[in-house]
């Protein structure tokens, strides 16, 4: 089995919610982590239906459990209604909670008891290249990065039946939309934005719907974790900015699926596309798991379009960028390549500037840092770059 990186040991003091898109392996990995915990898994119908029927089931059945004790609470979002007994529970008994599940939006729709602040909040992402072993990139950015996907040889079947599952289960059966047709549509189309910025008007008409119900969808998307946006970096010094995000889906097999793009090959746009997606996909969850909520990431592009940068690292309170990173898929590199980093840093002297690439070996280049991206990522989780 493949080990995780996140560990959780704060659920040592605290209760946790622990959200994370479908099989990313919440189940797996609190089972691995927690193996004497008192389990409730809500995918079983029997289980969730008891407790749909009368919730105080739950807060009856683990009263008899000792002080402290740690219950369990898989896809928690499916029986709103549990969140009241936790929250007794936690308050009266002094029990420590895991709440997992695969989206908030269910509870806050309902109006459910997110705790007021007595759960911490954390997030599993799909696997990153420091929890397989071997790590293969061709592989990452072909299959994706969750398990049951990176894993076999060919997961298209698996990837088609995911997107398939998610609109079955997240859209269907909690009726967040009405035209079911259009927002399929809208899937397909948004995917052509993955990784860029989001044109509302445009997706709009191609889908057939209103802006407004575009950015509607745009935030189903969000809240049920099928992706995300990556906000611009706005503390202006001497160019003028870009203030919109760009959309990423969660995965880049999501993106890979929905384009018809098979098999990846270096040297193409759709490759660079892929490459980038992948990149950012691995700092989200870097910054993530080893900084909670005190380091962010955006991206940088001045409002002319003339220069631009993929990543930055950033202090939260700050606003202080530690490290600014481009992606580029060449196999070599040359100075143009760089000339969004260089006029990033004429801004922000102290930032260490990275490009990425497929090259062999790390150099510098007009005080920019090359680095290939395998070796990167290998120091980005031993903490060498930030």
């Amino acid at each position: 089995m493949l080990e995780r990186i996140l560990k959780l040991h704060e659920v040592a003091d605290d209760s946790l919610f622990l959200w994370g898109s479908r099989q990313t392996g919440k189940s797996t990995l609190l089972k691995a982590l927690f193996p004497k915990a008192r389990l409730y898994d809500l995918l079983k119908t029997d289980v969730r239906m008891s407790l749909q029927l009368r919730p105080s089931l739950l807060r009856e059945e683990c009263e008899m459990l000792d002080e402290c004790e740690l219950v369990i609470i898989d896809e928690v979002q499916k029986v709103p209604a549990l969140l009241d007994e936790v929250h007794w529970l936690i308050e009266n008994r002094g029990l420590r909670f895991i709440l997992s599940g695969s989206s908030a939006r269910k509870l806050r729709r309902s109006g459910a008891n997110l705790l007021g602040g007595r759960a911490l909040r954390f997030t599993l992402f799909p696997l990153v290249s420091a929890e397989i072993p071997d790590f293969d990139l061709q592989r990452a950015l072909n299959n994706g990065m969750l398990p049951r996907h990176y894993l076999v040889a060919d997961p298209s079947k698996r990837i088609q039946s995911y997107i398939g599952d998610y609109l079955q289960q997240e859209i269907v059966e909690e009726a967040i939309v009405r035209q079911l047709d259009a927002f399929t549509r809208f899937l397909q189309v948004a995917a052509l934005s993955n990784t860029e910025i989001v044109n509302y008007t445009n997706i709009a008409q191609d889908c057939g719907v209103s802006a407004k119900t575009v950015k509607e969808y745009f935030a189903i998307l969000e809240e049920t974790m099928l992706g995300f946006y990556l906000p611009a970096y706005t503390r202006t010094v001497k160019r003028k900015l870009t203030q919109s995000p760009k959309f990423y889906y969660f995965d880049v097999a999501i993106a890979n699926h929905l384009l018809h793009r098979r098999t990846l090959m270096p040297g193409t746009d759709l490759y660079g596309h892929a490459l980038e997606h992948l990149v950012v996909q691995e700092l989200r969850a870097f910054l993530s798991y080893t900084f909670g909520e005190d380091k962010a990431l955006r991206y940088w592009r001045t409002l002319d379009n003339k220069y631009e940068v993929d990543a930055l690292l950033c202090d939260v309170m700050t606003n202080v960028v530690d490290v600014a990173i481009e992606v580029k898929s060449s196999d070599r590199v040359a100075s143009n390549d760089t000339k969004g980093l260089k006029a990033f840093g004429e801004e922000h002297p102290d930032t260490k500037l990275i490009l990425l690439s497929m090259e062999d070996k790390p150099r510098m280049l007009n005080g920019v840092e090359v680095w290939p991206v395998t070796l990167f990522l290998q120091r980005l989780w031993a903490r060498k770059i930030i």
